[in-house]
């Protein structure tokens, strides 16, 4: 298990914009991370005091960054500036991650890759109950010197 801090060698985000609290497991093929600051109400990705469903494309795509950091067995902080290639089979099961009471949980399940790109799928919970799932393909890109 991760904490918030340890995520800060594997994530280019910091402060608030780190959005993951921390990696509950993760083995070659999947991650599982758990997050709270969709409740924080200076939550950067919040518009109108809300916070919509569509940012938890972002919370996915922080967990996939993350599973490529471990499985790579090095921080990619500060080397590689993860891009999102697409999303694809994308289901809103609610309007707003701000209405979930829970911990949001977001699973992701690598379908394959490399150490440079991925595609994976992901599922977002909060409280047992599905909120956000899909796919989406991410590449690494090397920070300009």
């Amino acid at each position: 298990m991760l904490n918030n801090d340890e995520l800060g060698g594997l994530l280019p985000h910091g402060g608030a914009m780190r959005l993951l609290d921390s990696v509950e497991s993760w083995d070659h093929g999947s991650i599982r991370c758990l997050a709270r600051s969709h409740r924080d109400p200076a939550n950067p990705l919040r518009s109108g005091g809300e916070l919509h469903v569509v940012a938890g494309v972002e919370y996915a795509a922080q967990a996939v960054g993350v599973h490529m950091g471990l499985l790579a067995g090095r921080p990619l902080a500060g080397r590689s500036i993860g891009v999102v290639g697409g999303l694809r089979d994308v289901i809103f099961e609610t309007d707003r991650l701000d209405d979930c009471l829970e911990d949001l949980m977001i699973d992701a399940v690598r379908l394959f890759g490399d150490d440079r790109s991925g595609l994976y799928r992901f599922a977002l919970s909060s409280g047992g109950r599905k909120v956000l799932s899909g796919r989406l393909s991410i590449f690494l890109e090397s920070e300009p010197a």
